[in-house]
């Protein structure tokens, strides 16, 4: 009984955490593609004031490859072995 509890509670935590990195993994990758184009998007202020250069590409890209890999945890749902 206090096995199955346990079992039961696991999967619930395993279940809740691979939504939040399913969500979190979103949100990374999206804010990776606006630092790779926040160039192209035109003028917003953010441009204006701060002009985009080589910086905003390496850091796109690292949060681009870091919220895929929360994706991709989310999805192996490995979080207990």
């Amino acid at each position: 009984m206090i096995e199955e509890y346990e079992r039961k509670k696991r999967k619930q935590v395993a279940g809740m955490r691979s939504i939040m990195d399913y969500g979190m993994g979103a949100i990374i990758v999206l804010m990776g593609g606006f630092f790779l184009f926040r160039g192209r998007f035109g003028n917003i202020p953010l441009n204006e004031r701060f002009p985009p250069n080589e910086l905003d590409k390496v850091f796109g890209v690292i949060c681009f490859i870091y919220g895929a890999w929360r994706i991709y945890r989310g999805y192996q749902k490995k979080y207990f072995k």
